[in-house]
């Protein structure tokens, strides 16, 4: 066997081993989903830094650049401007609401019909999310391990990790596991970098074997500004609603814990787009023929055993937190918002932490299928995300201009937000914008002005959090 094989078989067996002794400290439902609203900044910025730097991020960057250049990268510069925005806006919001999901946020607000739709579109993002750490996951793994591994089969493989480690060990597993994963990926992924660059005699050298056409090192790149754009409204948007930061938003001890681990968080997520963009160049220049997916994991492989073996390890190890951490989200919003908010309302606790279980397998097993018909990692990652948009539309004008909020207003502006986006999927006439993020604020905003002028009553001013406990939120 070789040394990449040991490294990624030490790596599951950490991950198992930080799952199962966290299972017993994560106890009770609010353990388990939200590390019992006691993590500290440095785990706040590693939670959220572990789910920014997952398949996207990576694999996806370099997949960009391998066709785009360098300024693919943008992407995590992107969701670090997201996390910023998340910290000055929302994060201490959130904690200080004692909230759980963006959908009991609005039935507090509005009414059962804006929880409904609202959670129904959050799941959606969410399996899309997690299909592609699958994706990437495989890449790696067949890379990593050509012999053992198909890609069909490390996407297996990742999927079983991913769903085994989130049941066991919930969000305390997640935040453990990021420490080490993101420590593990500044080390691997730099000095890959810089391996890869002198092994190739410079960025000069690797400039000049690149096909002309493309401006590779440009600040825009062969993307075009539109899409750049897009990419920062896209991850600015989602942040603020994204199931997975608002859980890292709430699983915090404090207000300040939040806002500062966010701040954090965006400083650590920012500089790895680059570092992967610059390989994906470089594969470009090496091997052009290669398929753009494999790019980042086939230059990786190409350097010393040990060093190949341990980053890619971390990139798979970052997917595994990303996945794991979007996998508990989805089990959140199904359990919190769908069954224990209309078919169990008195479900014991203990039955409650196993329910979450039994959802993430299963939500799980649906994004397995998932995976294996995404195509365009970074390209359908950002068109799930801009579903966020009418979510985090509705929270900031709750939050900020409750004057101008109707009761309706969070059913029609998400359903608006749902049907454009179907709309720009199904009808490819009506992409008149660079990007779905466009046309979705566009509509979105548009929706919830015509609600506010038609619709005459009123939401709810106070949130009394003790209605989410009871189960009796008056409509």
């Amino acid at each position: 066997m070789t040394i990449q094989f040991w490294i990624i078989v030490l790596y599951i067996c950490v991950l198992f081993a930080i799952s199962i002794y966290v299972k017993r400290r994560a106890g009770n439902s609010s353990g388990f989903l939200f590390a019992g609203r006691k993590l500290t900044t440095p785990l706040v910025a590693a939670n959220i830094a572990g789910t920014a730097i997952g398949a996207a991020a990576t694999i996806g960057v370099a997949e960009n650049a391998f066709q785009s250049g360098i300024a693919a990268g943008w992407y995590n510069g992107a969701w670090a401007a997201g996390a910023v925005m998340m910290a000055f806006v929302a994060a201490k919001k959130y904690r200080e609401l004692n909230c759980t999901t963006v959908p009991e946020l609005f039935e507090r607000y509005y009414d059962k019909k804006g929880r409904v739709i609202a959670v129904l579109g959050m799941l959606t993002i969410q399996l899309v999310i997690t299909s592609l750490q699958y994706l990437a996951g495989g890449a790696i793994l067949s890379s990593l391990l050509p012999d053992i591994f198909s890609f069909q089969g490390g996407m297996v493989t990742s999927a079983a990790v991913f769903i085994g480690t989130t049941i066991l060990g919930g969000l305390w597993s997640s935040g453990l596991s990021n420490i080490l994963s993101v420590s593990l990926i500044y080390v691997g992924v730099l000095i890959s970098t810089i391996t890869i660059v002198n092994n190739q005699g410079g960025i000069g050298a690797i400039a000049a074997s690149l096909p002309p056409g493309v401006d590779w090192f440009g600040p825009v790149g062969g993307l075009g500004l539109a899409t750049v754009i897009g990419w920062f409204v896209v991850m600015m948007t989602q942040a603020i609603t994204a199931q997975g930061p608002v859980q890292v938003a709430c699983a915090a001890k404090d207000g300040a814990a939040a806002k500062k681990g966010f701040l954090w968080g965006a400083l650590l997520m920012f500089p790895i787009g680059f570092a992967c963009a610059i390989m994906g160049v470089a594969a470009r220049a090496a091997h052009p023929e290669m398929k753009a997916t494999l790019a980042l994991p086939y230059m990786i492989m190409s350097l010393d055993p040990v060093i190949s073996g341990l980053t890619l390890a971390a990139l798979w190890a970052a997917d595994v937190a990303t996945a794991c951490h979007i996998l508990l989200a989805a089990g959140t919003l199904f359990s919190q918002d769908i069954y224990k908010r209309f078919i169990n309302p008195n479900v014991s606790d203990k039955k409650y932490t196993l329910l979450n279980r039994y959802a993430i397998l299963f939500l799980g097993a649906v994004t397995l299928w998932f995976a294996f018909n995404a195509v365009g990692i970074v390209k359908t990652m950002l068109i799930g995300l801009s579903l966020t948009t009418a979510f985090t539309l509705i929270f900031l004008f709750t939050m900020f201009a409750p004057g101008l909020c109707r009761k309706n207003s969070a059913f029609y502006t998400t359903l608006a937000g749902i049907v454009t986006l179907f709309v720009w999927q199904a009808f490819p006439a009506v992409q008149i914008f660079a990007h779905p993020i466009y046309m979705e604020w566009l509509v979105c905003l548009v929706t919830f002005f015509i609600v506010a002028v038609v619709d005459k009553q009123p939401i709810r001013m106070a949130a009394p959090q003790e209605e989410e406990a009871n189960g009796t939120y008056q409509s």
